[in-house]
């Protein structure tokens, strides 16, 4: 990993070179150009770049909608670079404001928000009952809009208990929550919580692809939902979502053998436009 960093670093230098560079995609040599991205290079325990990211607060509307338990904090305890070129998300489980756990959520709205693209990120996820790591798109309000109808496009999640296989989803009106339009991806050799890997979402006007580790395992289309009657509600503005959540509908609550701390690691985060 060090190597790896020092590598990355060398990268952050001609960040303004790479800009113009341009990478292929897996999607029928689609080029993509580098528009955004965060390598997470900073001194251990530092917080995160807040001219890109913010911190969401607090428990949420019933869990954040999920029943989830954590508290997501902005401290370094539970959010911070590692000084080797990561962000460290970590769940805990200690008393926190009525909360028995706490962890972190952090989004780029009001700060990156795009409309198609290619989004990616390398993670390393945590292992446990009842921990539910994402990466994850969620359409920017608009008026008096609300979920479902504003998008949600899953490039990642995982259920802490099944560390050999994630779900990558979009949601939208008629289509949401257990009815999600979902694909998993299963390792046959490894597992997700003990080495890093690659998660993308390609995304275009009238279809979004799924890949882990440039292996294309899940499309979602126009066409397939217009057809279901459903509405497509992908062509405006979404912002990106890391967090680590603890419990909830979708995991269950941890259990004794559940270890704490608990941590995903994401080695970076890079966005493209066309």
């Amino acid at each position: 990993m060090r190597s790896q960093t020092k590598l990355k670093s060398l990268a952050i230098l001609f960040l303004p070179l790479l800009l113009f560079f341009r990478c292929t995609s897996t999607d029928e040599g689609t080029d993509w150009q580098l528009i955004w991205s965060d390598e997470f290079d900073g001194a251990a325990g530092a917080t995160l770049d807040q001219s890109k990211w913010n911190f969401e607060i607090g428990r949420g509307q019933n869990g954040w909608g999920n029943n989830e338990l954590q508290y997501y904090t902005d401290r370094t305890e539970n959010a911070a670079l590692d000084g080797e070129g990561n962000l460290i998300i970590t769940a805990r489980e200690e008393s926190f404001d009525g909360a028995n756990y706490t962890s972190s959520r952090i989004t780029t709205q009001d700060k990156l928000e795009i409309t198609y693209g290619r989004i990616e990120a390398r993670i390393k996820t945590p292992f446990g009952q009842g921990l539910w790591p994402a990466f994850w798109l969620l359409g920017t309000p608009n008026g008096d809009e609300i979920w479902p109808q504003i998008g949600e496009i899953d490039v990642m999640e995982l259920r802490g208990q099944q560390p050999t296989k994630i779900a990558s989803t979009v949601h939208g009106p008629g289509y949401s929550a257990g009815n999600g339009i979902s694909g998993d991806y299963n390792l046959t050799n490894s597992r997700f919580d003990t080495e890093f890997h690659v998660f993308a979402a390609e995304w275009f006007t009238d279809k979004i692809d799924f890949y882990v580790d440039g292996f294309l395992h899940h499309t979602v289309t126009k066409e397939q939902i217009e057809n279901a009657g459903n509405e497509w509600v992908y062509n405006d503005p979404f912002f990106l979502i890391l967090n680590v959540a603890v419990g909830g509908n979708y995991v269950g609550s941890p259990n004794q053998a559940t270890r704490f701390p608990q941590s995903m690691t994401i080695d970076y985060v890079r966005v493209y436009s066309e």
